[in-house]
């Protein structure tokens, strides 16, 4: 549905991305992903036909963004991070309005107007001036604009940026009853909005795309699986002694801070970090009791996504997803 290919934008000598490649498939929703500054908003303007790319191509449902530039703008939905909206009509008003000039046809247009407003749950603030909704309200008419005309890719840029938790919490939901239907692309910096509304992650640092996957394959390529956390009676560096020594581990370090629950003086605190695919918790805590360690508390830890990006964004070398990339998937497909 969405491919892009070796995508690069330079201002002047100032490169803002380069050879940026990934590909979304039909319904999937992408969570595009980086720090501030990292080429996000720039992809998503060249993708939405806003702004000219240096090199690449881009293509959405098979038409160029730079050569088809009318289909391709017919075939999204695009909302920048500040919503395109005019505050003096009301919402039922203004979506009329972008279906008029999105080319809805005019017999069409009252009923894609009103689905729009329904999914978008709108229906008690159709009548009210946008201008005095709240923001929560206004992102939602901006998402309504964007999907007035039915488009078959959706692009959203930053869509909950500025919104407390509730109105976090509406949108995401609204963003995921999308998918399936829609093709997505959701820019962000806010990493829980990627793991819980987004099927596969595209984190971009620095203009370049360091990794594409699912979350859950980038946590255990990257982060090495999960693991456990321990409180022991008992010295530190023989407990990593005995527990180096135990299938399926494959790195035990000291915890600085000792943040478990209750810490005493005299206790120590171990990370224990198990191999992909093993779950060696039962060894663990048997060999420490064989050992004469007394095992004061015990809990799993798993790595996230937010993990995954600090060691994407301030490493020097920038990891390459051995297998499962969504490039390496499209075209199998």
């Amino acid at each position: 549905m969405i491919e892009v290919e070796h995508l690069s934008k330079t201002y002047g000598s100032t490169p803002a991305i380069t050879d940026v490649t990934f590909r979304v498939e039909p319904g999937e929703i992408l969570g595009f992903l980086g720090p501030n500054g990292a080429g996000k908003t720039t992809t998503m303007r060249i993708l939405a036909g806003y702004l000219p790319a240096t090199s690449g191509t881009a293509k959405i449902s098979g038409f160029d963004v730079h050569d088809n530039s009318l289909a391709v703008r017919q075939r999204i939905g695009y909302l920048p991070e500040t919503p395109p909206l005019y505050p003096e009509m009301t919402v039922e008003g203004f979506l009329h309005f972008v279906a008029r000039i999105k080319g809805v046809p005019a017999g069409d247009r009252t009923a894609k107007v009103k689905a729009a407003i329904a999914r978008c749950n709108l229906e008690d603030k159709q009548k009210v001036i946008i201008r005095k909704l709240s923001k929560g309200y206004r992102q939602r008419v901006g998402i309504a604009q964007a999907i007035v005309h039915d488009p078959p890719a959706i692009i959203l840029d930053e869509p909950t940026v500025g919104l407390d938790p509730r109105q976090i919490i509406e949108v995401r939901n609204l963003i995921k009853s999308l998918a399936g239907t829609h093709t997505i692309i959701l820019s962000t910096h806010i990493l829980p909005e990627v793991s819980m509304t987004c099927s596969r992650v595209a984190i971009i640092n620095q203009g370049k795309v360091v990794a594409t996957n699912t979350p859950e394959s980038l946590m255990t390529q990257l982060t090495g699986g999960s693991g456990y956390e321990l409180e022991i009676d008992g010295e530190a560096n023989l407990a990593k002694q005995v527990l180096q020594n135990v299938a399926g581990v494959s790195l035990v370090e000291s915890i600085p801070g000792h943040h478990l629950i209750n810490p005493t003086d005299g206790r120590a605190y171990l990370r224990v970090i198990a191999q992909p695919g093993t779950e060696p918790g039962r060894d663990i805590a048997a060999t420490l009791i064989r050992a004469g360690f007394g095992l004061q508390e015990m809990r799993r830890v798993s790595a996230t996504l937010e993990d995954v990006f600090l060691q994407l964004t301030t490493e020097e070398k920038h990891f390459e997803p051995e297998t499962d990339s969504i490039a390496n998937e499209g075209e199998a497909a």
